[in-house]
């Protein structure tokens, strides 16, 4: 049995958060021992963990970047609680990990997730630097995807071993049930037609995201007779300028924002097609939901776009804002026997790769291999000969 400790940046709404309370959360239910700190006091997920004791979960309510009393709270955890593996949620939480182990000289394995995907500029360049020695002492980073993985090689950033591990998604819960009067409904509260065709988006509305690329889309799908209108599943920053955007374009009353909600699916399925039109991403789990919904997706080629997608038969694949080819694929997607062709091989290869079921049981196999021996070298080979490990240098 797992005895794990999971530590996070917060619990704020985003996927790296939503990833790892999935992760413990199944871990629980399979009879293994979870606990949980987060470094930040952002709980608006706290609700959604479903650990077997409220104090099984642990906010070090960190006030500045590296906090002393913060990490002296997780290193007093990790001396209690004797964790056979320490999970780290993205290189910020490694940072604490790492030290507060180090400082109560702790055993066990430091697994490393990483969900970024590409060095945003110069600030995020020196974090790297900072961070990828942390990697080379982790027992194991796990990346999202094989792109980002060798993305990420190339930069020296890599553990002692490497994994790829898909993201999953339940796909008993995102399975369309929604009929015909609901998605009439759902489609009605935004002023949408069911003549109109419908493109969904999800995410929060961040620059990184382009969702004003999907604003631009729906002027030219409209200048060409399609009766376009674009719902943006979410809320965020860039909520005024999507706004002013779609003012600017005449587009403004086919352009409609949800919000923040909890529960994406009634508005995926009131959807023809989803787009995504993000400039960087790992392994997006909204597109995964849709998929499972589904729907016919068009993503940007970023990061595992294309090991989730086959152009032309369960989705489509456009260079990174190159809106005359988005256009040409939402466009395609008007026709009827397309959209439902493709929705459904994307729903089969949800199924066969990218279930949750799939992603927990890989994530439990790593997670007992590298607590499951204490050799370190017979540990790699027998990881290689199973295909779960990678080893890695250890340092440039």
């Amino acid at each position: 049995m797992l005895r794990a400790l999971f530590v996070t940046g917060s619990f704020a709404y985003g996927g790296v958060e939503n990833h790892a309370i999935t992760l413990m959360n199944r871990l629980v239910e399979r009879g293994h021992e979870c606990h949980a700190a987060y470094i930040k006091d952002n709980h608006a997920l706290l609700d959604r963990v479903r650990l077997r004791s409220e104090s099984a979960v642990r906010c070090l309510e960190a006030e500045r970047f590296l906090d002393r009393s913060a990490l002296a709270e997780l290193a007093a955890l990790i001396a209690n609680l004797q964790p056979t593996a320490i999970i780290a949620a993205n290189p910020y939480p490694l940072l604490y990990a790492t030290f507060a182990r180090r400082l109560v000289r702790a055993r066990g394995a430091m697994v490393v997730t990483c969900h970024a995907t590409k060095l945003a500029g110069p600030k995020e360049f020196l974090k790297m630097l900072l961070y990828r020695p942390l990697f080379w002492t982790a027992d194991c980073a796990v990346f999202v995807c094989d792109r980002q993985r060798r993305y990420w090689r190339r930069r020296g950033l890599l553990a002692r071993h490497n994994a790829v591990i898909y993201n999953g998604v339940d796909t008993d819960k995102f399975t369309d049930t929604t009929t015909r009067e609901q998605r009439a409904a759902t489609r009605h509260v935004f002023g949408f037609a069911e003549s109109d065709f419908v493109i969904g988006t999800l995410g929060d509305l961040r620059k990184e995201k382009n969702q004003i690329e999907l604003v631009a889309a729906v002027e030219r799908l409209r200048g060409a007779g399609i009766p376009a209108r674009a719902l943006l599943i979410g809320d965020g920053a860039q909520r005024t300028e999507i706004y002013a955007c779609a003012r600017e374009r005449g587009v403004a009353g086919d352009i409609a924002i949800t919000g923040f909600v909890h529960d994406v699916r009634p508005f995926v399925a009131a959807s023809d097609a989803v787009a995504v039109c993000s400039v960087t991403a790992g392994m997006s789990l909204a597109t995964l939901e849709a998929m499972a919904l589904c729907k016919p997706v068009v993503h940007s080629n970023v990061a595992g776009a294309a090991e989730m997608i086959h152009p032309g038969y369960n989705g489509f694949l456009f260079r990174v804002n190159d809106t005359t080819a988005l256009v040409e694929h939402l466009t395609r997607l008007t026709n009827r026997d397309d959209r439902l062709s493709v929705g459904a091989h994307a729903r089969g290869i949800v199924e066969k790769r990218f279930s949750e079921r799939k992603m927990i049981e890989s994530y439990e196999s790593l997670l007992l291999e590298l607590t499951g021996d204490s050799n370190d070298q017979h540990r790699s080979a027998r990881g290689r000969r199973n295909g779960t490990l990678e080893s890695g240098s250890g340092g440039p």
